[in-house]
């Protein structure tokens, strides 16, 4: 748990810097730092899809993944949770500065969840106590925060709740999971992260086409899943 309360405070740090540096920076400087995040979120995401030993396994946990979060209106959720927040903590409810919020708040939460430092890093953390990879993510995201923070506004902050929570969950269902989870399983999550990711990019950071990137979350679940039954079978 170290690890992910590191995590936690660097994005909170980071986020906090960005807010207050972000009236001194122009808003071309501003899109042109997220237009740069989003290249490099989306190339990044193509290099944990080569990841995958099997595409018809991601294929297929986003397809289902996709079907279950529309199903249960995840995107409505995230949205809505995102919403509340900036209710409750915002002085400033005008239409245009919540749907900067639910954005911010979205974005920096799918980024900083998906992908494997997250998920490797907490099982590590939760099984070994080394929390080295945790670390290591946490400078990256106090970095990324900034950036995102000064852009995006104070709905990045509260991704870092969204990462306390998953992260530190992961760790303490690690020990229940040591026996299951296989490196095969690992690699086809990632690369099913690296997807969503990719989404990512396209919708909240390059802006090129508007897609439900929260409903994609379940394909995450499902991904060791559907390696697991093949491996029965």
């Amino acid at each position: 748990m170290i690890g992910t309360l590191i995590n936690f405070a660097s994005i909170i740090i980071g986020g906090g810097i960005g807010l207050l540096l972000g009236a001194k920076i122009s808003e071309k400087i501003k899109s042109t730092i997220i237009s740069g995040l989003g290249i490099f979120t989306f190339l990044y995401a193509i290099s944990l899809f080569l990841e995958t030993q099997n595409s018809l396994v991601v294929l297929g946990s986003i397809l289902i993944g996709v079907l279950i979060g529309e199903w249960v209106h995840m995107q409505e959720g995230v949205e809505t949770l995102g919403g509340w927040l900036e209710t409750r903590f915002s002085k400033n409810n005008a239409a245009e500065d919540r749907i900067r919020f639910i954005r911010g708040f979205l974005t920096t939460t799918l980024i900083f969840c998906i992908g494997p430092m997250a998920i490797l890093g907490a099982l590590e953390d939760g099984l070994t106590g080394n929390f080295q990879t945790l670390v290591i993510k946490s400078i990256l995201d106090g970095f990324a925060a900034m950036a995102f923070a000064s852009s995006l506004g104070p709905g990045v902050l509260f991704s870092s709740f969204m990462v306390l929570l998953y992260q530190g969950a992961i760790a303490l269902l690690a020990k229940m999971i040591q026996g299951v989870m296989t490196e095969t399983m690992i690699g086809e999550l990632t690369a099913t992260g690296g997807v969503i990711l990719a989404a990512i990019a396209i919708s909240n950071l390059l802006e090129i086409k508007r897609i439900r990137t929260a409903s994609f979350i379940p394909a995450l679940l499902l991904a060791p899943i559907i390696v697991y039954l093949i491996s029965i079978f």
